[in-house]
């Protein structure tokens, strides 16, 4: 089966084919850059730059997979959480091909999308599994018991950690989006410099906090001359990234010890940040069991998770109706 996936949910126009939600055909992802001069994104702005991008998005998704709309079998849109202006551009457009062809239309959960991208490139994943899924909107720990059997574990009480990587890197100059960039510069630093908090590292449970995190850097930033810091801020990123990183390590492999879990997976934006991999894997080989994680491509949004999580929900729920709306603070397995 032929499933073209549609990711609009905040500022990524992505279109994407995938054969049997495994084999992806075509992945076609356009970023906005309009965002950065006003440091953070502009729903408005990112819901009129997908409607500027995404026929020809579409149209360079079919053409890469060397197919045409008549041959799609099932068309996939990403329903929320989400911006609700972006969101309403895919889904409308997704509709309005299953009305014109009629192709069956599944709406699909975002971050059911990010939680199934692991499928697409790790067939021997258990079925259950534990999940860390952490993004620019969304951390949280997620058992998975099966395809559409979720238990959430634990979610952040406050800011996201993707999120506190973008905040912190403006505050270090870094412009933003600045996840990435931050990594770099934090490359270059001493991560032991200095101690930053661990908000609620060793409180029972398993929830994460990051506002405290990020109010802590600005405070330190605060108290610095500007010669301190430029001298310092490869040292700032290196201690914030390691603090950060040290949260979402131990409660992840808190979970797996106390839950018997064997098969760990990570996936969201901040899933390509290559500290949190290499500690996590670390942690978790030494307890004997596994990490697996997406390639760079599959860790932002993008067409083919959607595909891939609207093919397995199609075999199981069959398609949705065409009244489904657009739900920006949709809960996972709602």
């Amino acid at each position: 089966m032929l499933t073209l996936g549609i990711e609009t949910s905040c500022d990524e126009t992505s279109v994407a084919v995938v054969r049997g939600g495994r084999e992806v055909l075509s992945n076609v992802i356009y970023s906005q850059t309009d965002h950065s001069k006003f440091g953070g994104v502009v729903p408005e702005v990112a819901g009129r730059a997908h409607l500027r991008k995404i026929v020809p998005v579409y149209r360079q998704a079919l053409e890469e997979a060397k197919t045409t709309i008549d041959r799609i079998e099932l068309i996939a849109a990403t329903m929320g959480p989400g911006l609700i202006g972006p969101l309403l551009v895919g889904l409308t457009f997704a509709k309005g091909l299953s009305f014109a062809t009629g192709k069956p239309f599944i709406a699909v959960d975002h971050i059911e999308g990010h939680l199934t991208a692991n499928l697409l490139e790790h067939p021997d994943l258990d079925q259950r599994h534990l999940t860390l899924i952490v993004s620019g909107g969304h951390t949280m720990l997620v058992e998975v018991k099966g395809v559409g059997s979720y238990e959430i574990l634990g979610t952040t009480r406050d800011d996201a950690a993707g999120e506190a990587f973008d905040k912190v890197a403006k505050l270090l100059g870094l412009g933003y989006p600045g996840g990435a960039k931050l990594e770099k510069l934090a490359a270059t630093g001493n991560p032991e410099a200095i101690r930053f908090p661990r908000p609620m590292i060793n409180e029972p449970g398993y929830q994460f906090s990051y506002s405290g995190l990020k109010t802590a850097v600005a405070i330190y930033l605060k108290s610095l001359a500007s010669e301190q810091f430029r001298e310092q801020q490869a040292d700032i990123a290196a201690s914030f990234q390691e603090a950060a990183v040290e949260l979402l390590v131990e409660k992840t492999a808190r979970a797996a010890g106390e839950l018997n879990i064997e098969h760990v997976t990570i996936s969201g934006g901040v899933a390509a940040n290559g500290r949190l991999r290499e500690r996590l894997r670390s942690r978790l080989v030494k307890a004997g069991k596994k990490l697996f994680y997406p390639s760079l491509e599959l860790c932002t949004d993008n067409g083919a998770m959607i595909a891939t999580a609207g093919f397995f929900r199609y075999l199981d729920d069959g398609a949705s109706e065409m009244v489904v709306s657009a739900v920006p603070y949709l809960r996972l397995g709602a």
